[in-house]
């Protein structure tokens, strides 16, 4: 396994400046955030450090080619939109950014995107899982075509009044995991397994390892801290961000000792990326930096 990160919490950096970070601290992968040019206002989205719709196949294949020569993996191309979302707009760009993705990963080797399937908010699980069938059998077909697998996170997005009723990632549970492999049959189509999702779900974060071990693609170490006095005044169908928040790895509620062993239980050999979602070190950048080396002194000793 390589440790790596997730660039989105950099938003002000460039490409280049990421990588010289990742080898001043040690990661040993990157996965690239890879949002089109000013088409998201969410927290931690709408980041473009690999701009695929810019940049030429050369140019793309440069930069990639920088981060080698720095003994650094770029793990897959990041981009989590709603490509199932009620506003046809958002679903159509979600859909062409998500296939430019797969072609670029294609053509750089780097034969990795990481992503949300998505959600209609508005609809049953039952309906979802038939828009699923509609929009992303041709997408998992062009991912078989270039060689690419996707590697779908299971974060609900349903944190916020704004992402209720429902949330915008229908992919969140095994149950659901199971209709998707199900429905869609492809060793390209796997998870972006990211455990503090469970935790806020209340569901075991170790299990679905070893259930699902043939489609873990990529593992995003984030952790999550349950305040149990605030669960206990709102309950758990609230918004979570009432009773949690999201931690560096290392310290929150997650076992990462447990977490890891599990990994090696199952012969996962790819990598491991610290998602830093933390606001205790996010006043500035000095803060976000001392964040990502603590991250990585936490999760050095198990990875």
């Amino acid at each position: 396994m390589k440790l790596g990160l997730l660039s989105a919490i950099l938003e002000n950096w460039n490409y280049s400046q990421i990588v010289d970070l990742c080898e001043a601290i040690g990661y040993e992968a990157l996965e690239v955030a890879c949002w089109p040019k000013g088409k998201s206002s969410r927290r931690y989205a709408g980041v473009t450090h690999l701009d695929v719709d810019v940049l030429s196949e050369a140019e793309t294949e440069a930069k990639i080619q920088y981060a080698c020569s720095k003994n650094i993996e770029i793990s897959a191309l990041g981009y989590y939109p709603n490509a199932m979302s009620v506003n046809q707009e958002e679903r159509e760009l979600a859909v062409a950014h998500i296939k430019s993705l797969i072609h670029a990963a294609g053509e750089t080797g780097v034969g990795m995107v990481n992503t949300f399937i998505g959600r209609d908010k508005y609809k049953t699980v039952e309906e979802n899982l038939t828009l699923y069938k509609e929009i992303w059998s041709p997408i998992v077909e062009m991912a078989e075509k270039e060689n690419v697998k996707i590697a779908i996170e299971n974060c609900p997005m349903l944190f916020s009044s704004d992402e209720w009723p429902g949330g915008n990632n229908l992919a969140s549970t095994p149950a659901i995991w199971n209709e998707m492999f199900r429905i869609i049959d492809s060793d390209k189509l796997g998870l972006n397994y990211d455990p503090s999702h469970c935790v806020i779900l209340d569901m075991d974060y170790l299990k679905p390892l070893y259930q699902f071990k043939e489609k873990i693609f990529h593992v995003h170490l984030k952790d999550t801290h349950i305040m149990k006095e605030e669960l206990d005044q709102y309950g758990r169908l609230s918004y979570p961000l009432n009773y949690m928040s999201t931690k560096i790895p290392g310290l929150g509620d997650i076992d990462w000792a447990a977490f890891s062993s599990a990994l090696y239980d199952i012969g996962y050999n790819g990598c491991v990326c610290v998602e830093m979602e933390d606001r205790a070190f996010e006043q500035n950048e000095e803060m976000i930096c001392k964040g990502l080396n603590v991250a990585y002194r936490n999760m050095r000793q198990y990875f």
